[in-house]
């Protein structure tokens, strides 16, 4: 079976929801000219990153979308999307969000589970954490998302993993910083270098799609990539423009990999889930270990 996926490499305006949704819609046209399946845009894609006291202007109660919103998800009857956006809970908290659309409807919204907030980042003072790591089911398998932040700790993608989710989707709006000998973005080598590693670990698709573009003296370097999983490069984009970048996965690879390489067969969950029990009581090791 093949999915093929168009990771949306765009730029965003802060706040401008309206016109950030034309270029959604634009990107979902061209998308589907392609004969894509999925189209997947970057993180807080219909809102610009570096909201702060915008957020709450900006977001959305998902049972009462705003226009914006439901474009999207009317939009969706003719391919998937996911898209990123602020999320407004009943209480009045504040998530960095994705949401997943399919068919007119939304089946699935991740809310970003760690904020950074250190260095040149601050979301931990605009926006609350999620607490919730789950896979879904969809027309073409079961897949996970995660946002920016969640892929670079190692259990948000390990619980999808054992959740059973094979294609992993990856939103970002990741800021370039420091540079390589050889003037490569340091940011960007690093990312790449851990999802071409997920890849191969938990022998899944990863596809990335980070923002590209200037926004309050960051700027977003792109790189729109997925890997299959032995790991290997499918498309990789250049760091800067916009672009569609289109992926196709081959997803008769999983059969191939993992009869090759059984790591999820051979995975002990009751072990980890003992050792975690253990952590978090502070308990010693006992004979066993």
């Amino acid at each position: 079976m093949q999915l093929r996926v168009a990771m949306a490499q765009i730029n965003t305006k802060l706040g401008g929801v309206v016109d950030n949704l034309d270029k959604h819609l634009e990107y979902i046209d061209a998308a589907i000219d392609q004969k894509s399946d999925v189209v997947v845009f970057p993180e807080l894609s219909l809102t610009g990153y570096v909201l702060q006291d915008l957020a709450p202007t900006v977001a959305v109660q998902p049972q009462k979308p705003t226009s914006s919103f439901s474009q999207l998800i009317t939009a969706s009857q003719s391919i998937d999307i996911m898209f990123g956006f602020v999320e407004e809970d009943q209480r009045n908290r504040f998530f960095i969000s994705s949401a997943y659309a399919s068919k007119g409807k939304i089946i699935h919204i991740h809310r970003k589970v760690y904020l950074p907030t250190y260095g040149l980042f601050d979301e931990g003072r605009f926006f609350a954490s999620g607490d919730t790591i789950r896979a879904f089911d969809t027309a073409y398998g079961r897949v996970g998302m995660l946002i920016c932040e969640d892929f670079w700790h190692a259990s948000p993608p390990y619980l999808l993993w054992l959740d059973g989710a094979d294609v992993l989707f990856l939103a970002s709006a990741s800021p370039g910083r420091g540079l390589t000998d050889d003037g490569e973005i340091e940011t960007s080598r690093w990312v790449d270098r851990i999802n071409k590693g997920y890849a191969s670990l938990f022998t899944s698709f990863v596809v990335h799609a980070n923002r590209v573009g200037y926004e309050d003296g960051l700027h977003f370097w792109g790189g729109a990539s997925a890997y299959d999983p032995n790991g290997n490069t499918i498309v990789r984009a250049p760091s800067t423009g916009e672009s569609l970048v289109i992926a196709d996965l081959d997803l008769n690879q999983l059969h191939r990999t993992r009869a090759r390489l059984p790591l999820l067969r051979d995975e002990r969950i009751g072990l980890v889930e003992r050792t975690l029990r253990r952590i978090t009581n502070n308990e010693k090791p006992g004979k066993d270990g």
